[in-house]
């Protein structure tokens, strides 16, 4: 019998997919990854919408290309883990696989007279019960919006035809379909989510780890036999195994599905984030950032949320506080896409490095509002200080300095909620490639700031969850061990200066703030 020394990740992200082999060290098998990435879908403003059957075909693309570049038998693989973008909302119908509606992703707003109501009337016990605060980036009000919209969706739902996924869901479901050994066979395949991304969804109870009823009924009377089972993000019991669509691409392996977890907890868990306090931000389409709390989920203060970490034990939870920015290397892509101030993202780094100021500029990426601290749905994109003198090169430097202002603001609230400062911000995602802009992190947060070597941690932290599973590595201490650095940035900005560029900030973001209530008819309300 071939023995079993890697685990297969899949990063099913909010731009593309990706499927990455790790071996025992935690390090990423030579040529044993791959990436597609999928159309982005804008009906109207402010709407944002992926294809679920486009993004199934990707991954199994890039799991295929992953095995065959990386030269692995798939026999020698222990487990799949499965790591998504989080709050996107699919409905699809089991017995045929065909989704009622596109993916309804994390930052769409759509649902933004929904959550006024709940804000309202609910704000309270949403935030008690779930850790969040009402707003349109989490999956309950999608649901809501597909069931009210969508032709005969909430008559076939009451029946018991549709199921409802984050995109992990969506994922580990089509990976298992078919196996006759999955947690949810009556499904036609695993149908299941972890902790971590059901307390996304506005509609899981964080403290009993269970799907709530009351928060079901306020969100549009969401029949509770819509939603997957949740499950530890590893666990000893696996939740099914691949079925016959994948196993014929892995060359007739079936192989154990046995770790899953939002993608910024995985990244936190990729980074070894083990110990009360430690924190992570990863610069993706959005900054994500997370500060471990330990065994209690804490009620925030200042505009961050309450989310699960990791499981490995069903009943219990490793509980995080998060601040989610929404748009930061996003409004990179929106400079070489939207504006073609740039043909390649990576040319934004040389660009804004070639001027020692923004001349004054500021930007404030709220293309589909402000999340953490400010929670204004409402909110939306500004460039102010423009002169004559204002070139593309300013727009550049503006935009990375954005990313770490908008990081600064998430830091201050969790020094305020905790009650202490940070020592290291742990940094990955795909901006954090650049030095310039960690740089800048470092000194306007007069703080350290650490770039890991393995720097693929979203994918990292799921495979260590999926591999803890099938005793691929023995303890989270051995994972502690794996963890290393690639680059420090130390603070080398004065006080003065750091106050006065972040007061400028603040200044502009007051003015960002509410524009699409001032006229609601650009944006559909």
């Amino acid at each position: 019998m071939r023995e079993a020394r890697y685990v297969l990740a899949i990063d099913q992200g909010t731009t593309g997919t990706r499927a990455m082999i790790f071996n025992k060290e935690g390090l990423p098998i030579p040529g044993g990854w791959a990436y597609r990435e999928h159309q982005q879908i804008y009906p109207r403003p402010g709407w944002v919408e992926h294809n679920p059957l486009e993004i199934w075909e990707k991954v199994k693309i890039v799991v295929k290309e992953a095995v065959e570049r990386s030269k692995v038998d798939p026999g020698e693989i222990a487990a799949i883990g499965v790591t998504n973008q989080r709050e996107t909302t699919v409905v699809w119908d089991y017995r045929t696989g065909q989704p009622v509606y596109n993916a309804i992703v994390w930052q769409d707003r759509r649902t933004a007279p929904q959550v006024d109501m709940l804000r309202e009337h609910y704000f309270d016990i949403i935030k008690k019960k779930t850790g969040l605060v009402p707003d349109c980036y989490f999956s309950g009000t999608k649901i809501w919006w597909i069931l009210d919209n969508v032709t005969n969706a909430r008559e076939r739902a009451r029946r018991g035809e549709l199921v409802f996924g984050t995109i992990d869901t969506w994922v580990i479901w089509n990976l298992t379909r078919g196996s006759k050994d999955v947690l949810t066979p009556e499904k036609g395949g695993a149908h299941v989510t972890d902790y971590s991304n059901a307390s996304r969804t506005m509609v899981f109870d964080i403290r009993k780890l269970d799907w709530d009823d009351e928060m079901l009924e306020v969100q549009g009377r969401l029949p509770r036999e819509m939603l997957p089972l949740p499950r530890p993000s590893g666990d000893k019991e696996v939740y099914g195994y691949t079925g016959p669509e994948v196993s014929e691409i892995l060359g007739g392996v079936s192989i154990p599905v046995t770790g899953d977890a939002g993608d910024q907890q995985a990244a936190l868990f990729g980074q070894a984030g083990f110990d009360s306090g430690d924190v992570k931000c990863t610069y993706g389409t959005g900054n994500f950032l997370l500060v471990n709390t330990g065994s209690q989920p804490v009620s925030s203060r200042h505009g961050l949320l309450t989310t699960v970490f990791y499981s490995m034990e069903k009943g219990r939870a490793v509980y995080a506080l998060e601040g989610s920015i929404f748009i930061t290397g996003a409004a990179i892509q929106w400079l070489r896409d939207g504006l073609k101030i740039i043909e390649v993202s990576s040319e934004v780094n040389p660009l804004a490095e070639s001027t020692p100021d923004t001349g004054g500029v500021y930007f404030v990426p709220a293309f589909v509002g402000l999340g953490a601290p400010y929670w204004d749905h409402y909110a939306r994109g500004l460039l102010i200080g423009i002169t004559r003198g204002t070139e593309r090169r300013h727009l550049a430097r503006a935009t990375l300095e954005a990313i770490a202002y908008l990081t600064r603001d998430v830091i201050e609230a969790m020094k305020a909620d905790t009650g202490t400062g940070i020592t290291v911000l742990k940094a990955d995602g795909g901006a954090a490639k650049s030095d310039f802009l960690l740089q800048f992190q470092a000194d306007i947060l007069d703080t350290k700031v650490v770039r890991p070597v393995v720097f693929e941690t979203t994918s990292l932290g799921v495979a260590y969850l999926a591999g803890l599973s099938v005793n691929l590595w023995e303890s989270i201490e051995e994972v502690r061990r794996n963890w290393k650095s690639e680059k420090e940035f130390v603070p080398r900005m004065d006080e003065e200066t750091r106050e006065r560029l972040y007061k400028g900030w603040r200044a502009a973001v007051q003015r960002a703030l509410g524009w699409a209530k001032e006229v609601p008819w650009a944006y559909g309300y």
